[in-house]
């Protein structure tokens, strides 16, 4: 008897050992491969009404709340996915684009995007060495911009050339689609094109070439005590993956052989992992971004304790990855693939060169990128970065609709329930309150000025959509509910903005305010603006005051708190004279001896937790310096009791 549809629909299937009768079935869906002008995409043209696909235009309507992006056409899970992809490469490139004009892209062309990106920077063969060192010191993000702005330019120069735009050229998905008749009607099987090697791509029967990839399942007995494998687990395919970024190295070899157990029960999915190692370094400056060396070359070396501590990571770093691959050199050379993630100058460097005995070389035919998003170097990504390239997704595709499919992890998800579609309006309004917020939120006054001007936006702007902003709906309600005393003036003198708009609760932006700067502000606009402007007691906002009486009260209170302070540590400092410190003694509970909270004193230091405590933060060489001095002293110390004698 046939298997029925959900056998496949609703299980995982690994992509070297495939069911037989599903393998017999399959065949390629054809139109895998779409044409685009060449070389960029449509997302660096103008968008227009008629331009935009029928893909993009659902996306952005079934993709608007709370949890979702109706930029870049994404949901989220939770808040804390959300509020990483509003910090990613791809929503501010689809920021740009949309203020640009232009059509924002999707994650799979983006990742394209970034992957031409890094081949162009890291070829040999480029004639742009010049800003080829300049991309070096730019984010991913800069270098595509920059990119992208001299291929247009280039490209405009040929159109007036030669009269006419360039022949398209075929662009090749990420994933490759099979269909079969064993799966329900419109569904299909996705496959990541990266699985096959050069040579298997040149053939166009995928399917068959898909065929020839199936391994028989190996019994691979229990490591041993010190955690090696046996023999035979190495003596099969299998595949090299790493990533190197911000610091983090995580590198994992692993068999693509498919484990069986004992007793011919089926097969456990779970991956033979053959080595695998992570490495981190503190290198890159907190809160600021970015590589020591990429801030040496911006800005000259720095000479601080901690710049000096990063420059030592950095190339402890790289010479702990390239030991790492000469030690795996065998496995390397014998892998089938290898999946590398090193975006930046520095990180391809390390893996790439050149150095004396290289192992990798971005000329290799194997390598490849990961054509999905990843996150921070772990094993953990690493495994389920290898899930998602080694297990079939399936998808169901309307074939009356021209959108191009996307992965869905197996089994697939029923569609939410489509959103009314956004108008251009809409659409706009939500992107000006992410914009308008984050110059509040970071204290930009005249970028947000600048903002409202360009944008002929209003002052009393409301942000969108009005059912998650009731508490602070308008740019002076969040100014004030976030305390900012510079935007609050700023907003009411120069951009002209309402203090008499109420919020949902029925409060005035004056009623948000949570200390006497803000408020204060709100008195010296009312004496700079004057009483016939707005009708400041509606506004609940008190008498005026000019901004010399605000800057006097604010010196007279800072001088009484710095009188009150001056006079507390007299005070104490003549208790300390007279009685000495205070020893609290230690309280006991119900005589049985023992000593309750803070009143107990700490146990003392040794010898060998106030030198551990000399000697945090500093470098090696700091380090070895101070042993020195140590040893020193204690030699002088020894010499002096002897003379002593």
């Amino acid at each position: 008897m046939a298997p029925q549809p959900d056998d496949y629909t609703g299980r995982p299937l690994y992509a070297y050992d495939l069911p037989p009768q599903l393998l017999g079935s399959i065949t390629l869906k054809p139109n895998v491969e779409a044409a685009v002008p060449a070389p960029s995409l449509d997302s660096d043209r103008p968008s227009s009404p008629s331009t935009k696909s029928t893909d993009s235009a659902t996306t952005d309507a079934s993709l608007v709340g709370s949890q979702s992006c109706s930029l870049c056409g994404q949901t989220f899970t939770n808040v804390l996915d959300q509020r990483g992809h509003l910090k990613s490469d791809l929503h501010h490139y689809n920021l740009k684009q949309k203020l640009r004009g232009k059509t924002p892209v999707s994650e799979t062309e983006f990742e394209k995007l970034v992957e031409d990106l890094d081949e162009s920077l890291s070829g040999s063969d480029s004639d742009d060495d010049e800003e080829e060192e300049d991309d070096a010191n730019d984010t991913t993000l800069t270098a595509l911009l920059k990119r992208q702005a001299k291929i247009a330019d280039k490209n405009a120069a040929a159109n007036d050339e030669d009269g006419e735009t360039k022949v398209q050229r075929p662009v090749k998905t990420p994933l490759l689609w099979f269909s079969s008749p064993l799966l329900p009607k419109n569904h299909f099987f996705g496959m990541y094109r990266a699985l096959f090697t050069n040579e298997q791509q040149k053939n166009a029967d995928f399917a068959e070439e898909l065929r020839k990839k199936q391994l028989d399942p190996v019994a691979i007995p229990h490591p041993a005590k010190d955690g090696t494998l046996a023999p035979i687990a190495y003596k099969g395919p299998h595949i090299f993956m790493c990533m190197i970024g911000g610091g983090h190295f995580a590198a994992m070899v692993v068999s693509l052989a498919p484990r069986q157990s004992k007793h011919n029960a089926p097969m456990n999915r779970e991956a033979t992992v053959l080595a695998h190692k992570t490495f981190h370094r503190y290198t890159t400056r907190r809160k600021q971004g970015g590589s020591q060396s990429a801030n040496d070359s911006a800005k000259g070396a720095a000479h601080s304790a901690g710049s000096t501590l990063r420059r030592y990571n950095e190339q402890a770093l790289v010479e702990d990855v390239r030991e790492l691959l000469r030690d795996w050199k065998a496995l390397l050379d014998t892998s089938e693939l290898l999946f590398v993630r090193a975006t930046g100058i520095t990180n391809r460097k390390t893996l790439y060169g050149p150095y004396d005995n290289q192992v990798l070389r971005h000329t290799d035919p194997r390598i490849r990128g990961f054509p999905f998003n990843t996150r921070r170097p772990t094993q953990k990504e690493l495994m389920r970065c290898f899930i998602e390239l080694t297990r079939l997704k399936v998808r169901e595709i309307d074939p009356a609709s021209d959108t191009k499919p996307e992965k869905t992890p197996v089994p697939s998800i029923p569609a939410a329930p489509k959103k009314p579609k956004l108008t251009e309006e809409e659409q706009n309004a939500l992107l000006h309150t992410t914009q308008l917020q984050a110059f509040i939120r970071r204290s930009k006054l005249p970028a947000l000025l600048s903002y409202l001007t360009s944008n002929k936006l209003s002052a009393d702007f409301e942000f969108q959509p009005p059912e998650s902003h009731h508490h602070s709906p308008r740019l002076l309600h969040l100014a004030a509910s976030q305390n900012s005393a510079p935007l609050v003036q700023g907003l009411l003198t120069r951009g002209g903005a309402s203090p008499l708009l109420q919020n949902a609760d029925g409060k005035t932006s004056f009623e948000l305010t949570g200390d006497r700067a803000t408020r204060d502000a709100f008195r010296v606009a009312r004496a700079e603006l004057g009483e016939a402007k707005w009708d400041w007691e509606a506004a609940r906002v008190p008498a005026a005051m000019s901004k010399a009486e605000a800057d006097q009260r604010s010196r007279r209170e800072q001088e009484e708190a710095d009188a009150r302070e001056a006079e507390r540590r007299r005070a104490e400092e003549e208790r300390l004279k007279t009685e000495g410190p205070k020893i609290p003694e230690p309280r006991r509970q119900g005589g049985r001896g023992q000593v309750l909270g803070s009143a107990a004193a700490p146990p003392p230091k040794t010898a060998q937790q106030l030198r551990e405590e000399e000697a945090r933060g500093m470098t090696p060489e700091m380090r070895l310096r101070l042993d020195r001095e140590r040893r020193a002293r204690a030699a002088e110390e020894r010499l002096k009791r002897l003379q002593g004698k």
